[in-house]
């Protein structure tokens, strides 16, 4: 998708503070992180949300699980524990639509809100 930014980023029209990258993955750090460790990890093939995942896509979307459990290691954050997210839709906060989870760590972080009711 030609106006993408994450498939820019993986195309390198984009620069980002690269964690990590192979054949089908890349991670790097969030421009406006949530966390004193936040890192974003996505496929290279361009799918817009969980939704538009397809039974084809499985063996990548393990391989970018797998890639997030590494990289989190790296990262100093397996001891302790973080947070892996994936926002699906612009009504779960999904801003980039691209797929990607977002790791957080490097802190104790608050328990997530449950949903209200109301």
């Amino acid at each position: 998708m030609s106006d993408c930014l994450f498939c820019k980023i993986v195309e390198g029209t984009i620069p980002a503070r690269k964690v990590y990258e192979d054949d089908s993955v890349l991670a790097f750090h969030d421009i406006q992180p949530q966390a004193p460790v936040h890192l974003l990890v996505i496929p290279k093939k361009h799918i817009a949300t969980m939704n538009d995942c397809q039974p084809e896509d499985a063996e990548l979307l393990g391989r970018t699980l797998l890639a997030a459990q590494r990289i989190a290691g790296e990262a100093g954050l397996a001891q302790e524990g973080y947070r892996l997210v994936n926002n699906c839709g612009s009504n779960a906060g999904q801003v980039v639509f691209h797929l990607h989870w977002h790791i957080l760590g490097g802190e104790k972080l608050s328990a997530l809100n449950p949903v209200s009711n109301s």
